[in-house]
């Protein structure tokens, strides 16, 4: 059986109940459980103990973050989790930071203690996908994992955790079309757990 730890990084906040990241957890779990996976789930809303917090990170095979983008960043409460979850886990989520005295300015990023295991990253974002693929627009043709991404990529990379392809929900505040967002996001799934 594989083991899989899914994070709702969808923080309650102004405007945001957080609830299609609520939603998207929950059709994440039924999935999983439905097809014979371990689960494990932490909601950043609710609160957590930093050291089980780390055992469930050790514990995975998949990691499944899901998360809004506030301002071109994940909303402060996961980035919170993060910070204060992989400080916590030295020596069990990374050892170092892979560099070693003899040549200090090499191997940089290669200290993550995670090898073997790999994360999904999923993200909604109000602005269209046009927003990303057109070139006068506002992101220049800069997809989201080379872009506003690339350095929560970079971060599972310093763990030691290989990227999956993820899947991103675009137009979710002014254009949403929930039915439709499931069925692509599931079929997705299907083809990534797979590779476990």
């Amino acid at each position: 059986m594989k083991k899989v730890f899914v994070i709702n990084g969808g923080q309650k906040f102004a405007h945001s109940g957080g609830e299609f990241n609520h939603t998207l957890t929950g059709w994440t779990v039924d999935f999983l459980k439905s097809h014979g996976y371990e689960v494990k789930v932490t909601d950043i809303n609710e609160p957590y103990d930093l050291a089980e917090e780390v055992e469930k990170y050790v514990w995975a095979d998949l990691i499944i973050y899901h998360t809004p983008i506030w301002w071109f960043q994940v909303p402060y409460g996961l980035k919170k989790y993060i910070d204060t979850v992989f400080t916590e886990g030295h020596g069990k989520i990374y050892i170092s930071d892979g560099r070693h005295s003899i040549n200090p300015t090499r191997h940089y990023g290669t200290g993550g203690a995670l090898q073997g295991r790999k994360y999904m990253l999923t993200t909604t974002w109000n602005a269209p996908l046009e927003a990303f693929t057109l070139e006068d627009e506002f992101f220049r043709q800069h997809g989201v994992d080379e872009g506003v991404m690339f350095g929560f990529h970079q971060m599972n990379s310093f763990i030691g955790l290989a990227r999956t392809e993820g899947f991103h929900f675009y137009d979710v505040m002014k254009n949403p079309n929930v039915d439709a967002y499931r069925k692509a996001y599931l079929e997705h799934l299907e083809n990534q757990v797979k590779t476990l």
